[in-house]
């Protein structure tokens, strides 16, 4: 009975990650609690897997590519790739995005070329940016540091045999299936929408402007006094006074003569402000003072807003900025925007003051599309300094005459001392739910063999497939992690699908290698829904996509990814 209860907990588990009312972290650490109460794991065996090796490489991984992020060769690249017949410009990012994401956080490749592209004119932005998050899907798969996804596979085959896998092991099967399936995405990318940029009118058709007359009793009153702060689906954004933007707005700001004030939200209920007496509307557009103090962000998976609505975060003293308008995809939503929950990928058009910048969580929660306002980037000696570091580790632990860790460790020590990075922006960006997902997950993985429910799962699979072979069994394992990927995250799919694939594999009595390879690749074919991989994300909104331009795409692609894994990866790794 105790291994059905337990893959009955592994069922709930699932449940809750598709129904995303849990994080993902809560999800895994508390199974891991229950199943160290119950005695299937022992303290110390599960706080081990917290520190396990190649746990330890991606963390590492993660906090270099900090500073890998900021520098301007991403800016440098994204400023020439887009010239010339829109067709070849689809095929440079393609492939330079590939190419990138092998090696540097593929989610920093598609933040830098994000803004790019969407502030550029020549090419509508929906043509090109689900190719650019697809492509970085395409890149990761070639290499051990290409995706977090292969270094958590590479978490699990340490645990399970004690060995890691190498440099360029994937890059085997990685490199033919990524260009067979580059191929058939720049022929699929013609039939993406396409948008017309959001320009400067309809930006400011967010807004409701109002002046303040000479005679006005408002005047000498601050916001709070006259009862600005309260209204029926409005909210006071920003004064503009004598050629000058006063945003955001302090409840104890005091109104002056000819002082105009910019509300928005549910702009139709213009009728919330005729009862102030002196306030003299002038039609449903801002002055154009307002574009320059425009910015367009994402919100982004680290974001600590996702889940809440304007109303629970103080955006003011937070980011020292107001929202005027939020698009999910291609849908512009409406009502009051106080109460609407944000998710992960919501576009947000906000007016912000001249300190935006100097907030430091501003990277963390947000990929900035548009404005006056850049990343800070590195200098050209730093920029050399961390690529040519970065870069020597790599070939070092290739070359087998370092390991990974030990010169991920050095190299952060070396950006450390010359400041290239600080421990404040470790501290403020440390992946510490991923940490606990994987090092929880671990824990759940051990428990499910200690259990003997990883036995159970084995046998059904083996009984399953026992008429058809193990290369039916393969495929099997690989559509299952393609089925979790797309409906959970792409680490979380890693994570559940691993103990499977390895117990599968044991079952036959044949090597578990190919079946680790099949729950790596499988756990990246996240082509046909935005919800289950970061990158899909960030472009969705900022593509104006619905969820059906992503299906119409990732189908044939999603179709050819497979196939090539599924045909070249028993001839690279034979049973």
């Amino acid at each position: 009975m105790t291994p059905w209860a337990v893959l009955l907990s592994i069922a709930v588990l699932l449940v809750l990650l598709i129904s995303g009312k849990v994080k993902p972290a809560i999800d895994f650490v508390t199974l891991a609690g229950i199943f160290l109460l119950l005695g299937f794991v022992d303290t110390s065996t599960l706080l081990m897997q917290y520190t396990n090796p190649a746990l330890a490489t991606l963390l590492l991984l993660l906090l270099v590519s900090l500073a890998l992020e900021r520098s301007p060769l991403l800016d440098w690249l994204s400023r020439d790739l887009l010239k010339g017949h829109p067709r070849l410009a689809t095929a440079r990012l393609m492939g330079s995005t590939a190419v990138l994401s092998a090696f540097l956080n593929n989610t920093a490749v598609v933040a830098a070329f994000l803004g790019a592209i969407s502030r550029q004119q020549r090419i509508a932005p929906s043509r090109l940016l689900i190719p650019l998050s697809y492509a970085s899907i395409l890149g990761g798969i070639t290499t051990l540091v290409g995706t977090s996804t292969n270094l958590v596979v590479n978490s699990f085959n340490l645990s399970a045999s004690g060995s890691e896998l190498g440099m360029f092991q994937f890059s085997l099967v990685g490199v033919p299936v990524a260009l067979i399936t580059l191929c058939v995405l720049l022929w699929r990318a013609n039939a993406l929408p396409h948008h017309r940029l959001e320009d400067t009118d309809e930006k400011l058709s967010y807004f409701l402007a109002a002046d303040v007359e000479s005679e006005s009793p408002m005047i000498g009153k601050s916001i709070e006094e006259n009862g600005l702060r309260n209204l029926n689906g409005l909210y006071l954004l920003e004064i503009e006074r004598q050629g000058r933007l006063i945003s955001p707005v302090a409840p104890d700001e005091r109104l002056q003569a000819a002082d105009t004030l910019v509300f928005t939200g549910e702009v139709n209920k213009v009728q919330a402000l005729q009862r102030f007496p002196g306030l003299n509307l002038f039609g449903h557009q801002a002055d154009n003072l307002l574009a320059t103090n425009l910015v367009e962000v994402v919100i982004s998976h680290e974001s600590e807003l996702s889940g809440k609505t304007l109303q629970d975060v103080d955006l003011r003293s937070m980011f020292s900025a107001g929202v005027v308008g939020i698009r999910r995809g291609g849908k512009r939503l409406e009502g009051q925007l106080g109460k609407i929950p944000l998710r992960v990928g919501d576009c947000l058009l906000s007016a912000v003051s001249a300190d935006f910048r100097q907030h430091r969580n501003i990277d963390r929660n947000f990929h900035l599309l548009s404005g006056s306002f850049t990343r800070p980037q590195l200098t050209r000696k730093e920029s050399i300094i961390t690529l040519g570091g970065f870069a020597s580790v790599i070939a070092l632990a290739t070359a087998n005459w370092l390991p990974l860790f030990h010169g991920l460790l050095l190299l952060l020590g070396g950006l450390l001392l010359l400041k290239v990075i600080s421990l404040a922006e470790l501290r403020r960006r440390f992946p510490f739910e991923l940490w606990l997902i994987i090092g929880s997950a671990l824990g759940i993985a051990l428990a499910l063999e200690n259990s003997g429910a990883a036995a159970v799962l084995a046998g059904g699979m083996q009984w399953m497939f026992s008429g058809y072979g193990v290369y039916a069994a393969f495929i099997g394992c690989y559509l299952l992690t393609l089925l979790l990927t797309e409906t959970v995250t792409n680490n979380a799919a890693a994570a559940l699908a691993f103990p499977i694939a390895w117990s599968t594999a044991q079952a036959f009595g044949v090597d578990p290698l190919p079946f680790v390879m099949a729950v790596a690749y499988g756990a990246s074919a996240c082509f046909l829904i935005p919800f289950g991989y970061q990158t899909h994300l960030m472009v969705y909104s900022p593509g104006r996509y619905k969820i059906t331009d992503f299906f119409k795409i990732g189908l044939p692609v999603s179709i050819t990814y497979s196939a090539a894994v599924l045909v070249i990866t028993p001839i690279v790794f034979p049973f």
